[in-house]
């Protein structure tokens, strides 16, 4: 069912927030060293400060973050392993809010490299929960994180049960949409869901209204157009066409060619 925004899964993202003031300057040092994507060296140096009785936890917080970008390079199970064992020994009181938030999406990657979709998307959704100890941009990395474990969830399941799920997508992103019309999550995953759900003539609409709207926020608009153009290419023309009698499928093909040429053209 996945057609794009494969880049969601191999993106570093720099949830780590800027140390705090009176943070150990290694601490400081190791979340510098995270968001730069020097994870050895984030760990080596966090490593430095994780018995400390009131920084410790957030040195073992970077030392997992980085333990989880290691194995999405790596595939290297020790690191997953290792990740789950630096989570589990963090005291969630001891931390900031925002690192609070960083360990919900820690254990959601977890998961979610683990295969555990459904709850991955469950982690997610609870640090989405707090979102507002994040930046927009983080926000919305995570809010297409857990769009993502969805639609991985719903591949596990029958045929029958992933309307459901895609549901639940389209929901979110109508709201997000409502509020930020310019969000390229929410573009992108409303005509997505819409298909998923299949409801054919709505991720038409979708995917349209998203191309229009892409051009609200420049900086996201490439990027944006580049996945929904492959929607339309690879999935939504060929399954549309597909509802037509078997004779008319090629003209049907040609004729939602023409059509989406001309959304493009209309609207550069």
């Amino acid at each position: 069912m996945r057609i794009c925004r494969a880049a969601v899964f191999v993106l570093v993202l720099a949830w780590c927030g800027p140390a705090m003031a009176a943070e150990p300057p290694a601490l400081a040092k190791a979340r510098a060293l995270y968001n730069a994507g020097s994870y050895e060296a984030a760990i080596e140096t966090a490593s430095m400060t994780s018995g400390d009785e009131q920084y410790g936890d957030a040195a073992r917080l970077v030392i997992g973050r980085s333990h989880i970008e290691r194995y999405r390079l790596s595939t290297d199970p020790m690191h997953l392993s290792a990740a789950r064992e630096m989570f589990g020994s963090i005291r969630t009181a001891a931390l900031s809010p925002r690192d609070q938030v960083d360990l919900l999406v820690g254990l959601g990657q977890t998961l979610f490299f683990g295969e555990l979709f459904g709850a991955s998307a469950e982690l997610f959704d609870s640090a989405l929960g707090r979102a507002d100890d994040l930046p927009p941009r983080d926000r919305l990395r995570l809010l297409d994180w857990w769009a993502s474990a969805l639609e991985r969830e719903s591949q596990t399941r029958l045929q029958d049960r992933r309307p459901v799920i895609f549901a639940r997508i389209s929901e979110r992103m109508t709201g997000e949409l409502r509020v930020d019309p310019g969000s390229s999550v929410a573009n992108y995953w409303l005509a997505a869901a819409a298909r998923g759900e299949g409801d054919l003539d709505r991720a038409w609409d979708a995917v349209v209204a998203a191309w229009v709207r892409s051009g609200l926020v420049p900086e996201t608009s490439e990027s944006l157009r580049g996945d929904l153009e492959r929607l339309v290419t690879e999935a939504l023309i060929p399954e549309r066409a597909r509802t037509r009698p078997p004779r008319e499928q090629q003209d049907a093909i040609n004729e939602f060619r023409m059509e989406w040429e001309m959304v493009k053209e209309r609207w550069k």
